[in-house]
C-alpha cells in the first residue's frame, strides 16, 4: 500500500493505482464462472476495474454468445472450456488458471458488483489471508435471497460457527478473494453450490486470517438462477459434517491433490484470438 503521493517512477514501475489514495503491487486475477450468461456480461464487465490484471471466464458449455460477448467486452480474458459440471467445478477450473497474486470469485449473473472487488483487495493487502463477502455484515444487503434461503443460510451459518469456531454473519455467498499461495490449503474437492461453505470451513480449519467485508447481492438481471434451496441446503450440510467429522486423512488427501495454480487438465485453456464463429 502506498500513499498518491508517493514519486511518480516508483508508482508507474512498481505500484497499480487503485483509487485516489490506494495503490497496490500485487497483481489480481477475476474468477467468473458462466453458462448462457451472454445478456448478462455487459453490465458485469462494466463493472470490474480496469487495474485488474487478470479476467477467467469459466464456460460451463454455453449454448449462447457468451464467449463471443465476454472476448468483444474484455481483450485478452483468458476462457476456459469447463469439461465438467457445477460451479465447484468451475472455479477449481478458473483457479487452477490463474496466474496473478490475488484470486478475486464473483457470479456472472450481475448479483454481484466488480465495484466491491477494490474492498476485498484492500483486505487482502491489509494481512488477511482469506476475505468473505457477506450480505447480512453491516452495510451488506440482498436483494434476491428469500424467507427460505435466509432461514437456511442462517441455519448452516450457526452450525459452522459451533463446530468450527468461526464468526461468519454469511456462509452461502460466493464472493471470495484470497492470495493465490492459499489454494492447496482451501484443497477444494466438491463439485456444485456447496464449494462456497467449503472454502470458508476449510480456510478456518488451515487457520487462514479471514475476514468479512459487506456486500450488496443484486437480483440477476436475465435468465433464471440454477439455486436450488433444498437439495443444495442438504448437500451444504454433508460438507459441514464431513469437514467436522470425517477423517483427517480424507482432508490431507485432498490438499495433496489440489492442482497447482498454473495446472489444468480437466479444462481447456484459451486465451487466443476468437474465430469468427464459434460452436460450443
Amino acid at each position: 500500500m502506498v500513499a498518491a503521493n508517493m514519486p511518480s517512477y516508483r508508482a508507474a514501475n512498481i505500484y497499480r493505482l487503485v483509487s485516489a489514495d490506494f495503490a497496490i503491487a500485487s497483481s489480481v486475477s477475476v474468477v467468473i464462472p458462466v453458462r448462457n450468461e451472454a445478456r448478462n456480461l455487459p453490465k458485469v464487465f462494466e463493472t470490474i476495474p480496469s487495474w485488474i490484471s487478470e479476467v477467467v471466464l469459466v464456460d460451463g458449455q454455453s449454448t449462447d454468445d457468451t464467449v463471443v460477448v465476454a472476448r468483444r467486452l474484455w481483450p485478452g480474458i483468458k476462457i476456459i472450456k469447463q469439461s465438467g459440471t457445477g460451479k465447484g467445478d468451475a472455479l477449481l477450473a478458473g483457479f487452477a488458471a490463474c496466474s496473478s497474486d490475488i484470486i478475486v470469485a464473483m457470479d456472472g449473473d450481475c448479483s454481484t458488483d466488480g465495484n466491491e472487488i477494490i474492498h476485498f483487495v484492500s483486505a487482502l493487502v491489509a494481512g488477511a489471508d482469506f476475505v468473505k463477502g457477506s450480505r447480512f455484515a453491516s452495510g451488506g444487503a440482498s436483494d434476491d435471497i428469500t424467507v427460505g434461503r435466509r432461514w437456511g443460510n442462517s441455519l448452516l451459518r450457526s452450525l459452522v460457527n459451533w463446530m468450527f469456531g468461526t464468526q461468519y454473519s454469511d456462509l452461502c455467498y460466493g464472493y471470495n478473494a484470497f492470495w493465490s499461495r492459499h489454494l492447496g490449503a482451501l484443497a477444494i474437492d466438491c463439485a456444485g453450490f456447496e464449494v462456497e461453505a467449503l472454502m470458508s470451513i476449510r480456510a478456518a480449519k488451515a487457520k487462514l486470517r479471514i475476514h468479512e467485508v459487506p456486500s450488496h447481492e443484486r437480483n440477476r438481471l436475465y435468465g433464471s438462477s440454477n439455486l436450488r434451496a433444498i437439495s443444495d441446503g442438504w448437500r451444504i450440510l454433508k460438507v459441514i459434517l464431513r469437514e467436522k467429522f470425517g477423517s483427517k486423512r480424507q482432508y490431507v488427501r485432498a490438499k495433496l491433490e489440489a492442482p497447482p495454480i498454473r495446472l489444468l487438465e480437466s479444462a481447456t485453456v484459451d486465451a487466443g484470438i476468437a474465430p469468427e464463429s464459434e460452436a460450443l
